[in-house]
Order: C-alpha cells, then structure tokens, then sequence
C-alpha cells in the first residue's frame, strides 16, 4: 500500500468516524437534513465553499486550463462564485424566512403539492449527476495514489466508502468536515503552487515559463466561440446554480437570515480567489507533466511529481476530503426531496426516526445511481454542467416568480417546470448549440402568458 492511500485511508477513517459519532446526535429529520438549522457564520460560510469547491474546481477546470489555456470561455472559478454572490444579494433572506426543509417545500407553500412533488422529480437527478462528478474524480485521485488500481475500480471504491460515509452523520457531521478540509485543502493548494513556481524556476527560469503558458486570453483562442457561445457557458453557473438544492440547503440551515445573507456573498469571494489556484497549476502544469494522458488528473499529477511523499500524501488526503463534503450534500438533498417530499407525505410517516431511516435509504438508492453514471460518464465537467443546467431553468423562473411576486399559479408553475426539463433536454439531443439559453427563454414565456391567462380567466369568472 503507497503512502498516498494510507493517507486517504486515514482521512477517510477520520472522515467516518466522525459521521458515526455525530449520527448519535441525530433525533429527527431536520437534525439529519439541516442540522437542527444551528449554522453560524464560520460553519455556514466554509460550508457553503467546501460544498461548492468540488471535483469541478479542483479536477475539472485544472484539467480545461491544462488543454485548452483560460479565457472567458472558462466560466469556473469565476461563474460559480458569482452564483454565490447572487444568492447571498437576491435569494437568501427570503429563503430563509420560508422556514423550508427542502427547495420542494418552497414550491407546495406558494403553489400546490402536485407542483411541489413534480418539482422534487425534476431536483434530484441535477443532485445525482453532481454526486457523480464526484465519485469520478474521487476515483481518480485513489488511481493516482495507487497507479496498480484500475480507474473502474477506484471509482467503485470511491462510491462504497461515499455510500457509507453519507448514511451515518447527516448534514451535521458534513458541515464540520467542510471546516477542517476548506482549510486543509486551501493550504494544500498554496503549496502545491508554491512547489510549482519554484520547479519551474529552478528548472528554465519562471519569466520564460511564464511568458510560454497558455493559451491566456480575454476572448477565446481555441475553436470559434461566439457571443452566444460565452453565454451559454457562463449562464449555467450562475443561472443554472443559484438556487440549486445544495446551495438551498446550507442557506436554510443557518440561524438567521443575516448569517445566510453573508455566509453566501463571504463564500462566493472565497471560492473564486482559492478556484483560482487549480487554474493557475493547469497552465503550468503543461511543463511539468507535458505527456499527461487524461487532462482531469492534471491535479493529482503535477502532486505526485512536485511533492515529497508525505506532503503528497497529505494532500491527497485533503483532496479526498473537498470531494466527499460535495458527495455528502448532493446525495443528503437528493434522499431529502424523495423522503420529506414524496415518500413521508404520500404514506403518512409521522414517526421521526422512521423519517430518518427513509432519507437514509435514499442516500443509498441515489448513491448507487451516481455510481453507474460516474462510470458511464466522460468526464468530470461534462457532469458539473449536465447538473447545473437539467431543468434549473425551469425551476429559477419558477422560484423567482413565486418568491418575489403574486403573479402566476399551479398551473402555470407545472407547466414551466416541465418547459424547462422538456426544451433543454430536446434542444441537447437535437444538438442545438445553447440548449440552456432555450429553456431559460422558453420557460420565462411559459410562465408568463400562462399565468397572465391564470389572471384573466380569474377575473372573467369573478364579473
């Protein structure tokens, strides 16, 4: 066994240990779902960073910087701790004061139930999808500890140890490991590009290095991307994720609307100025592992080379560690929307620890989806955007209107969700080149007329 996998073996022990402690704790379904809603500041903000800061930042936009060079074709780190900020600015506060336990609830309190059971439908497989980038990319971090471990089988190790590890602590004992390994992995990647920098100028002069990364530009250098293009690219992040059901969830969990308000904006500044660094080792990452096979391990590799064995081991630790804190949330709102939105309210489950039990048994359904697609996937960032863009077009007209306005009904809630789940997925396989801009535009037109016509027709009966 390589010192690399003693280490993850080790923070994965620790890592578990803790959500067998913490489940001792847990009386009820907001304890496991929203930890009893008792985030403060520190809690809530490293919270909502270590969920956001994922497999996407540290695998998937170090391995687009390593082929492709950066531009404002690359929307990560930037999209997505814009996100953050809009949440905190826009979203927050009224969440908040909803008192909700899940996104889902939201659509029952201001629609009806058929709206908020179709909505969860329509939530859970962006969770899944986003629970798989994670699994895949926890795969290749053990692939790259232990070269002799297949990448399959890695993968199926990374989802039986996820699996396990998300059934036991709930939210709760997440939230406590994003503080430790939002700090561990911070300084990780300040050493990690610390040890890059003083590489290249020991081995060719970092200004000469420096002056041949790339490529670095404001506008795209490589294939033809328009202006429609770039849009398209940034309007997933930031539209596709703002109220996703991750994100809901830290923000509903916290003490006061104020601590959600904050702990969101502090969160996005933190996530872009840290996402910065996984782009920064991808440009130069070219000169330091230049045969690298598989762009997504760039991370890993240039770690492997650079680091002694003990610090590289460490940091693969802690890479492991930012990875499951986004497993742990993605698969606890997924069994959240099917246990507290579908399955508890349609039999009638009042017993609380039988609440429990049922999220619990989600995590494991959802968890095994996540698997199947993490192998079946192409890559990690393929995953992120798939997650991001799946029927949150819908869902954001939806939530803006019913928490900001009277306008709009049942009727027109159901019919945009289901706009936004129907365009988006027809416009992808039809091979349209902006199928999220559609549903978005789409799904506004929807909600509109139809509830304009809501209006009317309320008012017809009514003379």
């Amino acid at each position: 066994m390589t010192p690399g996998l003693v280490a993850i073996a080790a923070y994965l022990a620790l890592q578990l240990g803790i959500g067998v402690w913490i489940a001792r704790r847990i009386r009820n379904e907001s304890d496991y779902l929203l930890a009893g809603r008792s985030l403060g500041y520190t809690f809530a903000t490293f919270s909502i960073f270590a969920t956001w800061f994922g497999s996407e930042t540290v695998v998937g936009s170090a391995g687009n910087s390593f082929r492709d060079g950066v531009s404002l074709g690359n929307a990560e780190p930037f999209g997505y701790g814009l996100c953050l900020i809009l949440m905190g600015l826009v979203f927050a506060g009224p969440l908040w004061r909803r008192r909700l336990t899940t996104l889902a609830d939201l659509f029952r309190q201001r629609y009806s139930v058929p709206v908020e059971r179709l909505a969860a439908v329509i939530l859970i497989p962006g969770s899944i999808l986003w629970a798989a980038a994670q699994i895949r990319s926890f795969g290749y971090v053990v692939s790259s500890a232990a070269p002799s471990i297949p990448i399959d089988a890695a993968i199926g190790g990374a989802a039986a140890f996820t699996l396990l590890y998300t059934v036991f602590g709930g939210l709760l004992a997440d939230v406590i490991h994003d503080l430790l390994q939002g700090v561990t992995i911070t300084v990780g990647l300040i050493v990690l590009l610390v040890g890059v920098l003083m590489q290249l100028n020991h081995s060719g002069g970092l200004a000469t290095v420096l002056a041949d990364v790339g490529p670095v530009s404001l506008l795209p250098t490589t294939g033809a991307m328009s202006f429609w293009d770039i849009a398209e690219e940034w309007a997933i992040p930031v539209c596709g994720s703002v109220i996703a059901t991750e994100l809901v969830g830290r923000i509903i969990a916290t003490r006061t609307p104020n601590v959600a308000r904050r702990s969101s904006m502090m969160a996005g500044g933190l996530y872009m100025v840290v996402g910065s660094i996984p782009l920064v080792i991808g440009l130069l990452g070219q000169h330091i592992v230049p045969a690298l096979a598989e762009p997504e391990q760039v991370i890993p590799a240039v770690a492997h080379a650079l680091l002694p064995t003990i610090f590289f081991a460490i940091f693969s630790g802690a890479l492991v560690s930012a990875i499951l804190s986004t497993v742990d949330s993605t698969l606890l709102v997924s069994s959240g929307l099917m246990s507290h939105n579908l399955v508890v309210p349609m039999f009638g489950v009042t017993n609380e620890r039988t609440k429990v039990r049922i999220a619990r048994a989600g995590v494991l359904i959802f968890g095994a989806l996540a698997y199947v697609q993490a192998i079946r996937a192409e890559g990690v960032f393929e995953l992120v955007e798939d997650a991001s863009a799946f029927g949150s077009a819908g869902t954001l007209v939806t939530v803006c209107f019913g928490l900001f306005t009277s306008l709009g009904g049942p009727i027109a809630a159901m019919l945009t969700l289901a706009m936004g789940v129907v365009s988006y997925l027809t416009a992808s396989f039809a091979g349209y080149p902006f199928p999220f801009l559609l549903s978005l535009g789409l799904s506004l037109l929807t909600y509109v007329v139809v509830a304009v016509m809501e209006r009317v027709a309320v008012r017809t009966q009514r003379a």
